[in-house]
């Protein structure tokens, strides 16, 4: 049972279902309730929620269902709520998973129902905003050096199945528990439940489970939880970032899920579709997700949204609606994967707003600009290289491609939430340490060591001392 769905003497019955088409219920109502309230129905044991999406005329509404239709019929009694959907908020929702209700997925007891927060909710005022502040250090070189995180910012992670975007998301989970000392949020938009019991199981596995908290909107359920889960999610975020005062990691997969379920609720409404079928409230509803990510001087909210892009084009409406919140693109590239080169980040197509000199400092954006050159030059030459051979390129042309192939390696690294797997401890490296490492290289001063010294490894400094631990390399 809901903890919406209490004892019908608890609430006001406000009306009587007129109609039931699929998820979309019209309701003839004794009294006109707000949009987003949420409506509540019960028949034998079974409890559905609504929500309003639609005020038809003075008596009717279109709701969503939040669950299930089988059993709803015409005629069975509607009661209110009393207000928007809103889910129990405790400290220890940590180590949980819940489903869009705040209800338990993990077998374990429900959450204490002393305090709720409700779903929806209006940015924080200007006046108590907090902007983005610096770099939020991960520890992974290629995204610190050449993609950084904003702090209090959002981050998009644009990648296909099978290039290590889980992965990467588990390894961001466990540097903000371990350098940071915060917390986690997962929030899982229309996710395959496969997928989320494996991620389930290995975030426990990588012991970072006891910071997080997983929410989880099913493939399979209405479009309307699809749709809800992620302010679900982003509600806990917040909830945790008021009270814990620490810094809160909030990760949506997928936000095009999310664009997609209020497509399908769009259609289901009736509304005319606009640009390439999407719906015309895209840009608004979109915008009612990513403005609420923001920070506060008690704790930041710092996003990473794993982003879907349709047919690889990214000036697909829903990927260019949410390109304009984002602060951080970071691109995972099935090429690289197939080199072998783990974090796949693609560092010439990836890139972030603080990339300029008076945020990362002079020194930061120098090196990462002559890394970039570096392997921009490695890119252009490697179709020279694969008909003629390396031997035909200048000496200056032939030191960029030995040091970019160097650097290529250099920014591959294990991670600790794969350590079990890899039987490869998992390493951190401070961005000064990747300054340094990466200066050293542009300058030559590693021109001697192999590729395979390169690879694999955290600092330089690991590599000089035990360079015979290389693992194969990816060529």
């Amino acid at each position: 049972m809901t903890h919406l769905a209490q004892s019908q003497q608890d609430h006001a019955l406000i009306g009587f279902i007129a109609e039931v088409h699929g998820p979309v219920v019209i309701i003839d109502c004794i009294q006109l309730p707000p949009l987003g309230q949420a409506l509540y129905a019960s028949f034998d044991h079974i409890h559905y929620v609504f929500e309003v999406h639609q005020h038809l005329d003075e008596q009717h509404v279109r709701a969503i269902t939040l669950h299930g239709t089988a059993g709803l019929r015409r005629g069975m009694q509607i009661f209110d709520s009393g207000a928007p959907l809103h889910v129990p908020v405790d400290k220890s929702c940590l180590g949980r998973l819940l489903n869009i209700f705040g209800e338990p997925l993990d077998g374990l007891p429900a959450l204490p129902q002393a305090q709720f927060r409700p779903i929806h909710a209006k940015p924080l005022p200007l006046s108590e905003a907090v902007g983005i502040s610096g770099i939020l250090e991960t520890g992974i070189k290629v995204i610190d050096l050449l993609c950084p995180f904003v702090k209090g910012g959002k981050t998009g992670l644009f990648g296909g199945a099978g290039v290590g975007k889980t992965v990467l998301v588990m390894e961001f989970i466990h540097a903000v528990s371990v350098i940071h000392k915060g917390v986690s949020v997962f929030g899982g938009v229309g996710e395959r439940i496969r997928e989320a019991h494996e991620l389930w199981r290995e975030m426990q596995q990588a012991g970072v489970m006891q910071d997080t908290l997983m929410v989880f909107g099913q493939m399979d359920e209405s479009p309307g939880v699809r749709f809800r889960v992620a302010l679900s999610a982003l509600t806990y975020a917040e909830y945790l970032r008021d009270t814990l005062g620490k810094e809160v990691l909030f990760v949506i997969d997928n936000v095009f899920r999310f664009v997609q379920a209020g497509s399908e609720i769009s259609s289901l409404l009736g509304r005319m579709p606009a640009t390439v079928g999407y719906q015309p409230t895209l840009t608004t509803e979109v915008a009612e997700l990513q403005e609420r990510i923001l920070s506060t001087r008690q704790g930041a909210i710092t996003s990473v949204q794993a982003v879907y892009v349709p047919a690889d084009d990214m000036t697909d409406p829903a990927v260019s609606a949410i390109l304009s919140h984002l602060d951080t693109t970071v691109i995972l590239s099935r090429d690289q994967a197939g080199k072998g080169i783990y974090p796949a980040v693609d560092p010439l197509r990836s890139s972030s707003k603080l990339m300029d000199k008076h945020t990362l400092g002079e020194r930061h954006y120098q090196i990462a600009q002559a890394v970039r050159e570096h392997l921009a030059r490695y890119r252009e030459l490697e179709d020279i290289i694969a008909m003629l051979g390396i031997e035909e390129l200048s000496e200056a042309d032939r030191k960029i491609v030995m040091r970019a192939r160097k650097l290529q390696r250099y920014l591959t690294q294990p991670f600790a939430v794969l350590a079990e797997h890899s039987r490869q401890s998992g390493m951190s490296v401070p961005l000064s340490q990747t300054l340094t490492d990466c200066e050293d290289f542009i300058a030559g001063r590693y021109d001697e060591l192999s590729e395979q010294q390169c690879y694999m490894r955290g600092s330089m400094q690991d590599s000089l001392l035990s360079p015979e631990s290389g693992t194969n390399s990816s060529e």
